[in-house]
């Protein structure tokens, strides 16, 4: 049975120029909107997720509570569920067009619009997610009331970029991949991908104390496996077409200053390539005397900020939600 619902966007127009041809934005909601269409929350997805990764977070007496709001979670185009290469369609495979992340803001607003949300009382989210929220605050100002950025920056800045280009180019050396026409599934070339991934995506102390145990891993060897077979369950041009998203990343430190939503800036305090450095520096353009800086502290890198992965994590999460929407 199926777990979400495609709205339609038919051509869609995107910040390129260019056109997705009979667009589909795939989403779930959880709650009520009440009737002063006030407690609408939206949490838009990530990399490799879909709105499933959320749904051990929405439960009564959580801080994402569906007794008191109405919470909206989104799917990434390109994540297999909305608009992506591995669907049948005009634009199918390598002929699917560059997406930003502004394009899936855009067509997020147009959801909201067909739910009756006028205003967000929080907009969130965890990496591509997190880049997503902070589009939301620029672009659609009014629509935002709090903003809370998870391990994710307002833009993709350099070291960002350059490591997404280091796992595309393992993806791409596979002579399956064939240029993104590829007739077999390149195996290869996605495991090179999960294998040199695994390195960015925890911290040097989640390495070097064995704390890959903690989740199950009786070795090193096992976990990069076990990324090697997750990416491997991935189409190689949704794989692709997210990164392209994700590289998209460009708001700059203009916008930031006119950001009026109540914000909670919540970096990872390990993460390798979300960097709290640069976050930071994002942080300090902010001038809503709302905006307070709170990194997330661990040891788990990126991976952090994963919808309910580990326990303390998700507890620092949960109070800062509890906080923006008191």
């Amino acid at each position: 049975m199926q777990d979400y619902q495609r709205y339609p966007l038919g051509d869609f127009l995107l910040q390129s120029g260019g056109v997705l041809q009979q667009g589909e934005l795939a989403y779930t909601t959880y709650g009520t909107l009440n009737a002063a269409a006030d407690n609408a929350i939206l949490i838009p997805g990530y990399y490799t997720g879909t709105h499933r990764s959320y749904r051990s977070l929405i439960a009564p007496g959580r801080a994402l509570d569906p007794t008191h709001y109405f919470i909206v979670l989104t799917n990434l185009f390109g994540n297999g569920l909305s608009s992506s290469p591995s669907h049948a369609g005009p634009q199918q495979g390598a002929d699917f067009p560059t997406i930003s992340i502004a394009d899936n803001v855009n067509a997020q607003a147009r959801l909201a619009d067909v739910l009756g949300v006028q205003c967000f009382a929080l907009v969130s989210g965890w990496s591509m997610g997190a880049m997503q929220a902070w589009q939301w605050a620029v672009s659609y100002p009014q629509r935002v009331k709090a903003l809370l950025p998870i391990c994710g920056t307002a833009r993709c800045w350099p070291l960002n970029f350059v490591f997404l280009e280091g796992v595309k180019a393992a993806l791409h050396a596979d002579p399956l991949f064939a240029a993104g026409r590829y007739r077999t599934a390149p195996l290869a070339g996605l495991a090179a991908f999960g294998r040199n991934y695994a390195g960015w995506a925890y911290s040097a102390e989640f390495f070097r104390d064995a704390l890959y145990r903690n989740l199950g891993f009786a070795s090193l060897q096992a976990l990069l496996l076990a990324w090697e077979q997750d990416h491997q369950q991935w189409d190689a041009n949704d794989l692709l077409a997210m990164l392209a998203t994700w590289q998209s990343g460009a708001i700059d430190f203009t916008a930031l200053c006119q950001i009026s939503a109540s914000t909670l800036v919540m970096p990872g305090s390990s993460d390798s390539y979300f960097t709290e450095q640069e976050a930071r520096l994002e942080f300090e353009q902010l001038r809503c005397e709302r905006a307070r800086w709170q990194p997330l502290q661990s040891p788990y890198g990126h991976c952090a900020g994963a919808p309910d992965r580990f326990v303390q994590e998700t507890a620092q999460i949960e109070a800062a939600i509890r906080q923006l929407l008191a």
